[in-house]
């Protein structure tokens, strides 16, 4: 797939079959739409197109947004890529390219730029200026600019009934099974293992620390979770605590993975942490040994759940 960082980057020889959004979580609403676009190049004739943008649009037009995103850039790129899209353009978006009428995107961006020969859109897909034109006003763009309309149904969307928001909203409930089902996939986190407090050594479950660096990047809720990993091209299970170990006096928030049968030293390596299930809520113990014998029982929940596998 090629990668483009702006709508000004991207060239092409042929004529594109494009679509466009956030696509934040590449959930399966969107793999639908996506799936649409390279059946729809399956033949070569023309080449699959996604127009995304960062950053996420609501960061920019709404003043002091605290939105939180399911997917950073380097993360959505490689699940857009694994579904066989052929480019994406990640367009910086500001108030400038907000301002932008919508004849001014269709005629500058979408036939100029992009040599667009259909695009493939959702129902409720409001674009230009303040967002005043709809696909009605699209399909009059693609009559007098030469290019196709092809329109998600309101039944094909719902059928899945799947939105970033939900998804959202499952993942700071603590509701993984819910998330992942609409997700397609385990929800992950990326970081950079850093040292801690080496607490975990003490009481016989060391942990890797995890860093990530983008604070966009939805956590969810405080907890103890069953999690896997890819390290070293082995599947390794683990238990992942979310949260400030008030047990030790702990205030801020961290986010520490115990791996199961792995040693090896994982400072400041890039990993990538899937979220299978939640166990339990954070708690406060009594004592160090009340928390050790609580994560005896977490590591044989973590156990149980691998000999199901």
């Amino acid at each position: 797939m090629k990668i483009f960082h702006s709508i000004n980057d991207f060239s092409t020889t042929k004529k594109t079959i494009l679509t466009l959004g956030t696509f934040d979580g590449v959930h399966l609403g969107h793999k639908k739409i996506l799936q649409k676009l390279t059946q729809n190049t399956a033949n070569k004739e023309f080449e699959s197109l996604v127009l995304t943008f960062f950053p996420h649009p609501r960061m920019v037009l709404q003043g002091g947004s605290t939105l939180k995103l399911l997917n950073t850039i380097t993360e959505k790129v490689a699940l857009i890529e694994e579904l066989g899209i052929e480019n994406i353009v990640i367009h910086p978006f500001d108030e400038a390219f907000s301002r932008l009428t919508a004849e001014e995107f269709v005629r500058d961006v979408l036939v100029e730029k992009f040599k667009i020969h259909k695009i493939i859109i959702g129902y409720d897909h409001r674009f230009g200026r303040n967002r005043t034109a709809d696909i009605n006003d699209l399909i009059g763009f693609g009559h007098e600019y030469g290019f196709e309309v092809e329109q998600i149904s309101v039944q094909e969307i719902n059928d899945i009934s799947v939105s970033s928001t939900k998804i959202r909203t499952a993942l700071l409930d603590g509701n993984m099974s819910l998330a992942n089902s609409y997700l397609g996939y385990d929800y992950f986190l990326t970081g950079t293992v850093v040292k801690g407090k080496q607490l975990g050594r003490t009481i016989g479950y060391p942990t890797a620390n995890l860093q990530i660096p983008e604070n966009f990047k939805l956590v969810p809720q405080n907890g103890v979770y069953i999690v896997q990993s890819q390290i070293q091209n082995k599947l390794v299970y683990g238990m992942m605590n979310i949260g400030t170990n008030p047990t030790v006096g702990g205030q801020q928030q961290s986010i520490e993975v115990n791996f199961i049968d792995f040693e090896g030293d994982l400072y400041q390596q890039e990993i990538q942490v899937a979220i299978v299930q939640r166990i339990r809520s954070e708690k406060k113990f009594d004592s160090i040994e009340d928390l050790k014998n609580q994560l005896r029982k977490d590591e044989q929940t973590v156990l149980e759940h691998i000999n199901k596998i």
